[in-house]
């Protein structure tokens, strides 16, 4: 039987040769690979500014202090993400509060956007989750009425667009993870791109100790003494990170096409599978299909997740609600009840192979497999 990974990357000798070349460069940190990479990535997304992180999550902590949202505060988020949505809102020393999800797709749900603002609120953050776009238009209108910033988690969704939209383009920054399993990847990595000018200046500042100056800077242009002038962190991208990347921008268009691809013949097979049901894809969407997600009542999930594992098919959960996490109910009082949406998805979701040089017959082998498993569960009474 032929094992199918949940994931597997194709960096080959183009990364190989970037690499090699990044590592005659006399500076091995944020230097020139960095510099294109920025440049490329921002025109990619079609927007002037990126700043390139250590990770996604760097790139949210950065985002929110840059905006001088701290201690007091609260941002508005869904409980239906990775943790380091929540954590990253917890680092600037806010207090994320939830929101819960559209039943249908998984998306924080606008309609209850309104009712969870208080006068703490400074901030939105919505998660793109799976690779499908929140509806930014009425997220916007909704942080204008309230004077809110919007920082968009974006890292499923490099690729994605609603209503003609991308990321960054209605909100304040938009942050990139180029983790492991990211159709762009450095193995750990992050980005934030923006339309302001000035604050791409901030974040660059903050993201290496609040440093005047670095060590690129001073070697190309010779030694001058550097002050630091802020609070900063220590999120910088390495030049090695950044020549990793950088080849793959040229297959990213390619990677998205066939991962579409792949995603609509999964759904065709999937459509007429018993006990299988899949977040729906809203109109006016082009889905970056970074996760390709079904949803299997709770009480057969982990079965499901167990069968899959034993016919050699590589499977993992996006996400667990994160207010039912230990240190969520510990610290914050998460709760079940609290979210049904969230908690109803988070206790359903399978995510399926799904990456860009998967063979095509391994998308049917899973669903031969996913029904097999499913004939084998006990019928419900």
């Amino acid at each position: 039987m032929t094992r199918i990974p949940f994931f597997a990357h194709d960096l080959g000798d183009a990364e190989v040769a970037a690499f090699a070349a990044a590592l005659r460069d006399p500076i091995l940190t944020t230097g020139r690979a960095v510099a294109e990479f920025e440049r490329r990535f921002a025109h990619t997304l079609a927007i002037p500014h990126a700043v390139a992180t250590t990770s996604c999550t760097g790139a949210l902590h950065l985002a929110l202090l840059a905006h001088g949202i701290g201690p007091g505060d609260e941002v508005l988020t869904t409980p239906m993400t990775f943790i380091a949505t929540a954590t990253a809102i917890l680092q600037a020393g806010a207090s994320p509060v939830f929101v819960d999800v559209e039943p249908a797709t998984g998306n924080l749900d606008v309609t209850r956007i309104e009712g969870s603002i208080t006068p703490r609120t400074k901030a939105i953050m919505p998660v793109h989750l799976f690779g499908q776009m929140c509806d930014m238009r009425a997220i916007r209108t909704v942080a204008d009425r309230h004077a809110l910033v919007v920082i968009e988690d974006a890292a499923h969704c490099v690729e994605g667009t609603r209503d003609g939209i991308r990321p960054g383009m209605l909100s304040e920054a938009a942050c990139f993870s180029f983790y492991a399993t990211k159709s762009l990847t450095s193995g750990e990595g992050g980005a934030l791109i923006t339309r302001d000018g000035a604050l791409a200046d901030q974040l660059r500042l903050l993201r290496l100790h609040g440093m005047t100056s670095s060590a690129a800077e001073r070697e190309r242009e010779g030694y001058e003494h550097w002050d630091m002038v802020a609070m900063g962190w220590k999120y910088n991208m390495d030049n090695l990170q950044a020549a990793i990347l950088l080849p793959q921008i040229t297959r990213l268009a390619a990677h998205h096409e066939r991962r579409t691809r792949l995603a609509h013949r999964y759904r065709e097979l999937l459509a007429n599978v018993p006990r299988v049901s899949m977040p729906s894809v809203v109109a006016k969407v082009d889905h970056a299909w970074h996760v390709f997600a079904i949803w299997i009542d709770a009480a057969n999930r982990d079965a499901v997740i167990r069968g899959l594992e034993r016919e050699g098919v590589g499977v993992t959960i996006n996400y667990r609600p994160v207010h039912l996490t230990r240190y969520f109910r510990d610290n914050f009082d998460g709760a079940p009840g609290q979210f049904p949406h969230a908690e109803r998805i988070g206790g359903a979701t399978i995510s399926l192979p799904l990456y860009g040089s998967m063979p095509d017959d391994h998308v049917d082998a899973v669903v031969a497999r996913l029904t097999q498993v499913l004939a084998a569960l006990p019928t419900s009474t």
